[in-house]
């Protein structure tokens, strides 16, 4: 027997933007799998080589979507690509596809956007802030639209740090409609050169360009059956279709993976950091909840956004806390239990809470070390690389320090009275309740993740004991490595010792 929430989607056309990225993966799986969901248009643009269609059709060698498949041999019959760019003027949509989508469509889910911290201005502007402005114009347009969620994140309003579930146009240095003009008017390199101008405390292009996004939301959606879904750091899946599934390097888990493969030996988060991650599969599921919440307010008492725009967040609640030093001490309890077979070094971490001090001992643990290295490569004849690496890193570890030095709490009250309002059948399908997060079950099935889908390692035994071979010979090797350190340290400190007695 159906639920409130399946029967909601039953022979509904979802239109999703941002369909191949890791989050809309797992939306459109769980759609395909748990719903008799009629069809889904995705918005593809061609990628690496690959059009539109393989994009689509990789899916079926996809480990994630085998619990689909072998339930629904065709379900990806249902999902079609539709060609379209959200960097384009015109989301880059054909005329035979816009009329398709204004008439078929009932549900939108608008997922694109690029993630990117240190985007130049003019993109991140075009595809998180434009984008979401056409894409409400698009649904204007749907005769059936029934419901649209606006996927944003909670750190669209990062300026301050107790955030509530509204909206926070007084933080943007002027209005969405008043700096999509100005883009409009401006080259891209004039527009970038306004940088620190326009986003004002902002702390990147990023969350600035979502909160104009937000604020393009609550200026042109009135009249649309629409919310915003607010998500923390979205990470690994923790139960559903498959534990620990994640396709994406990005925050903690590029701490973890980096620090997993023995290349990053130091971060920089302050004393009881607060962690803000959330599962990706409980974003899928609250994503599903609120359209079928939000339809159903919406047939009862059409509403003016600018009175009450209904936003979902969703992160940690303070009764289930999560830090960064729980984060980085589970998982150096699995460097034994699952170590990489491609291990360049014996793993650890040393958090450094100063930012200052930080970039001084980068030079002694990540910099230096990997000049020694990447010479060794030279003179093997193999091409250096670890320089490079280091380099990303302590950029990417410089956009992120903002975020591992303040902490962020985020209200999440609309997000439990809507888990309240559903049935138990469907608060079993469609879970994410953030109290019953079990982190040390999550993060168990995290690590064995992106073991599998990151590393590309199989999860068997023969491929854990071969890491554990590996791990002791590192092992060794750092600490005989640390071991004539100190004596060499002792020598110096001993000589400098009787050097300043002789004086």
């Amino acid at each position: 027997m159906e639920t409130e929430i399946q029967g909601f989607f039953r022979n509904k056309t979802v239109f999703i933007t941002g369909g191949t990225g890791f989050l809309g993966k797992v939306v459109i799986e769980k759609l395909l799998r748990t719903t008799e969901v009629k069809k889904i248009y995705s918005l593809t643009r061609e990628k690496r080589g690959k059009d539109i269609k393989e994009r689509v059709e990789i899916w079926q060698s996809d480990p994630f979507f085998k619990t689909l498949l072998d339930t629904k041999p065709s379900a990806f019959d249902r999902v079609l690509a539709v060609a379209g760019n959200c960097l384009a003027p015109d989301l880059g949509l054909s005329e035979g596809d816009r009329r398709i989508l204004t008439s078929e469509v009932q549900i939108v889910i608008h997922g694109a956007a690029t993630v990117r911290f240190n985007e130049p201005l003019h993109v991140a502007l075009a595809i998180n802030t434009r984008a979401s402005r056409l894409i409400l114009q698009l649904a204007r347009d749907m005769k059936q639209l029934v419901a649209y969620s606006h996927v944003s994140t909670t750190f669209s309003n990062c300026v301050i740090f107790r955030v509530k579930e509204i909206f926070y146009p007084e933080h943007l240095t002027c209005g969405s409609d008043k700096v999509l003009a100005m883009s409009e008017l401006v080259s891209p390199q004039v527009l970038d050169g306004m940088e620190s101008a326009l986003k004002g405390s902002f702390p990147n292009t990023y969350t600035y360009t979502k909160a104009l996004a937000e604020d393009v939301v609550l200026r042109e959606s009135e009249g649309l059956p629409i919310s915003v879904f607010r998500p923390a750091i979205i990470t690994a899946t923790w139960k559903d279709p498959v534990a620990g599934f994640i396709d994406n390097l990005y925050g903690p888990t590029a701490i973890g993976f980096g620090s997993g493969r023995g290349v990053l030996r130091l971060t920089n988060f302050k004393r009881n950091h607060r962690g803000n991650i959330v599962p990706v599969d409980f974003c899928a599921n609250l994503i599903l909840a609120s359209l079928w919440h939000t339809a159903n307010m919406y047939a009862k008492i059409p509403r003016n956004p600018k009175d009450h725009l209904p936003i979902y967040a969703l992160a940690p609640t303070e009764r289930n806390d999560l830090f960064s030093s729980d984060i980085a001490e589970i998982g150096l309890n699995y460097r034994d239990k699952l170590p990489m077979t491609k291990m360049i070094w014996y793993p650890f971490c040393i958090n450094i809470p100063s930012p200052r001090l930080f970039s001084i001992f980068a030079f002694f643990y990540h910099t230096l070390p990997g000049y020694f290295f990447d010479l060794g490569l030279k003179i093997s004849g193999r091409k250096p690389r670890l320089g490079k690496i280091y380099t990303k890193l302590h950029s990417g570890l410089a956009h992120l320090t903002y975020f591992l030095q303040n902490d962020f709490y985020f209200d999440i009250k609309n997000s439990e009275q809507l888990l309240s309002l559903m049935s138990p059948e469907d608060r079993r399908l469609y879970d994410f309740d953030m109290n019953s997060v079990d982190w040390r079950d999550y993060f168990d099935k995290g690590i064995k993740g992106m073991r599998f889908y990151l590393a590309k390692e199989e999860p068997t035994e023969e491929s854990i004991q071969r890491g554990r071979r590996l791990l002791k010979k590192l092992k060794f090797l750092h600490y005989s490595l640390m071991t004539v350190l100190c004596c060499i340290f002792g020598i110096l400190l001993w000589l400098l010792v009787g050097f300043m007695g002789f004086i």
